[in-house]
């Protein structure tokens, strides 16, 4: 995981912006709440070139990320890039039609569900270099999931950025993540 300071204003401002919610008493664990985020004119702005500064020197080609918040930051991502985007979309998500898919299923995320992505095929290509951006990182395995899609489609993943790190270290290395914050910083 990155050193936050380069961007410690942001990483401040993640912070605060940021609230653990009880769903409910049939619930067992809190669930975050980013909203505040996206509310925040400041965090929008820099948002994309902080996650992608680690990433400029591998020249990546196309930002992939998971449904659903990934949809936020990876075109944040691109912008700051300046280069394409393209959502994972889940498997009973209509909007990845019509065309080609690949599909791959991740391993077990943190609520034990086994999720499928597609990508179209039109949108990542052979020989594409991609950053793959997140919002937050618990078990990688939606992460997991699109490297198996670019793998297929003969692309090459250049590493993975993310907001939020909140998976073992293990995890974190072999999918080649940089986060901007570590969960235990959310409190």
């Amino acid at each position: 995981m990155a050193d936050p300071s380069p961007h410690s204003d942001l990483v401040a401002r993640l912070v605060d912006g940021f609230r653990w919610v009880d769903p409910g008493p049939t619930s067992t664990h809190l669930v975050s709440d980013v909203s505040g985020w996206w509310r925040d004119p400041q965090i929008l702005s820099a948002l994309g070139p902080a996650l992608v500064a680690p990433f400029r020197t591998a020249r990546p080609t196309v930002v992939v990320s998971p449904a659903v918040t990934g949809l936020i930051v990876g075109p944040l991502a691109a912008t700051a890039l300046g280069v394409g985007f393209t959502p994972a979309h889940k498997r009973n998500d209509t909007r990845t039609r019509p065309g080609r898919v690949t599909w791959a299923t991740g391993p077990p995320d943190f609520r034990g569900r086994r999720i499928e992505l597609g990508v179209r095929d039109d949108h990542l290509h052979p020989g594409d270099r991609v950053l793959v951006v997140d919002d937050w990182v618990a078990t990688g395995a939606q992460l997991r999931a699109v490297a198996e899609i670019c793998a297929a489609r003969r692309a090459t993943v250049v590493g993975t950025a993310a907001v939020v790190a909140d998976a073992p270290d293990e995890i974190l290395t072999d999918l080649r993540v940089t986060a901007l914050l570590h969960a235990t910083h959310l409190v």
